[in-house]
């Protein structure tokens, strides 16, 4: 079973729809890490074993964060002005085509209409 810590730059709504999917879900509000640094957002995912979710495109600088130097991290890199539902639904659509060894060690940028991994 997958398991997601969600930054606190994606809408908390996110949460709940991974939730009706079934996965795991880790909001970092929950856990008073609201402003914290990139590098304590990645260690909490770490000890949680958690994939990390996050708008942040800080967490695809590899060399801060190398591919399989963790579970893997999602940036969702879409436009401010998309709605959260439609921003939720392309989140859903994407982890639909993916398997849980995608997701491991690697990097995915998912972005409108489009899915790139950078593989460990």
């Amino acid at each position: 079973m997958l398991r997601f810590v969600i930054d606190e730059d994606m809408p908390r709504s996110t949460a709940a729809v991974l939730k009706t999917r079934n996965y795991n879900v880790l909001d970092i509000r929950d856990y008073g890490l609201r402003g914290k640094s990139d590098e304590e957002i990645f260690k909490f995912a770490q000890q949680e074993k958690a994939v990390i979710l996050t708008g942040d495109l800080g967490f695809g600088n590899l060399l801060k964060f190398p591919v399989g130097s963790h579970l893997g991290i999602v940036i969702a890199h879409f436009p401010n002005e998309i709605s959260t539902s439609e921003l939720n639904n392309q989140i859903i659509k994407a982890f639909d085509d993916l398997t849980e060894m995608d997701f491991k060690g690697n990097l995915i940028i998912i972005e409108p209409g489009k899915l790139r991994i950078r593989r460990k």
